[in-house]
């Protein structure tokens, strides 16, 4: 629940890691391209110096880790620098599922960590953050009389693993709460919306308790119904497969997570994603999800918001079916604000205030 400290030696062993591999996969893109363009003389020609760059970035990042190895001790540990923190949940919202599968130590792990400045209390305020952020998003939230709790995770795993991973972890966090937990409520920005949606979903369907606990839920700019760039980012990987000699280029476009994926349509459930290529074009395949039962749902979008459509952020959808119903009155337009710095926006937390506090009354 409090913050934690890093080991210096493992957050440089994690990044001669990632540079090794990311020399290799260049390597491999540009060995290729030479081989198209070139012929078959290209490619015997050449091949002896793409296996010595190879065999070189072997060679350094082995040295890197013996020596990392012999300094961890002298290193030592220390608070985490928010800079820091702020790099490293970018860098997992891009290749976190990389990160993870690689056993990489810059990987994130999922947890609740309580706010430091908030008293204990019976009533919960959760805020879920949103892809390649961190909890620093919410300093400019306001007190609003409850016990601030704020998720932290991996934005580059699939919106379903958080999903089952959060409701895993507010079932434990109710259980060791100081004082018996009478009452949740939850504020998700932008992909967290998603993440909460599908924590409500995997707890319903384990009969979890902190689900009956859950009271509101506000919705700040989440893209419920998908993010128009992720799927421009979906043509662009199309379009660079169009000819031979681009085609090896194509790859790159496939370093985005599958935390970005997910956003192309708002996938929420295992489902949505499980048993399909996440890279190639499709319709909108999702599982119908309807809003949590018996929890005050809330919207709010950015004007200016250039990442998820107004539409998208209430809920609403050409398919009546699939449109989640919100309340006219449970929604709000941030005026002037962009999908980011709508979380410091006054009218967004006096907005929040009125709503939370007549949902209480």
């Amino acid at each position: 629940m409090s913050s934690r400290s890093r080991n210096h030696a493992e957050d440089l062993r994690g990044l001669a890691k990632l540079v090794a591999e990311a020399t290799r996969s260049v390597t491999d893109t540009v060995e290729t391209m030479h081989g198209t363009i070139g012929g078959a003389p290209a490619r015997l020609f050449s091949a002896p110096v793409y296996w010595g760059i190879r065999r070189v970035t072997s060679a350094v990042h082995e040295g890197l880790e013996v020596a990392l190895s012999r300094l961890g001790p002298l290193l030592g540990e220390g608070a985490a620098a928010p800079e820091r923190e702020l790099v490293v949940a970018a860098l997992n919202g891009v290749l976190g599922d990389y990160l993870a599968e690689t056993n990489n130590p810059l990987a994130l792990e999922m947890h609740l960590r309580r706010s430091e400045t908030t008293t204990v209390t019976p009533n919960l305020l959760v805020f879920v953050h949103g892809s390649s952020m961190n909890g620093a998003v919410w300093r400019k939230a306001r007190d609003l009389g409850m016990s601030a709790v704020h998720l932290e995770y991996n934005s580059g795993l699939h919106v379903s693993t958080n999903a089952r991973a959060f409701d895993l972890a507010l079932e434990e966090l109710v259980a060791t709460w100081p004082v018996p937990v009478e009452s949740i409520t939850m504020v998700a920005h932008s992909m967290g919306g998603l993440v909460a949606r599908g924590a409500c979903h995997y707890a319903e369907v384990a009969g979890h308790g902190w689900r009956e606990r859950l009271r509101s839920l506000v919705f700040i700019g989440t893209p419920h119904h998908g993010a128009p760039l992720e799927r421009a980012g979906n043509w662009l990987e199309v379009l660079l497969g169009v000819t031979r000699y681009s085609a090896p280029l194509a790859g790159l476009a496939r370093i985005r997570s599958a935390g970005v994926t997910d956003l192309r349509f708002g996938y929420v459930l295992d489902e949505d994603w499980q048993g399909r290529d996440r890279f190639a074009m499709g319709r909108d395949g999702r599982t119908k999800l309807p809003l949590p039962r018996g929890v005050a749902c809330f919207a709010i979008a950015a004007e200016k918001d250039g990442l998820v459509p107004l539409g998208s952020a209430m809920g609403d959808h050409p398919e009546p079916e699939r449109s989640l119903g919100i309340e006219l009155a449970h929604r709000f337009v941030a005026k002037g604000r962009g999908h980011v710095d709508v979380l410091a926006s006054p009218e967004v937390w006096d907005q929040l205030a009125r709503w939370l506090t007549a949902t209480d009354t």
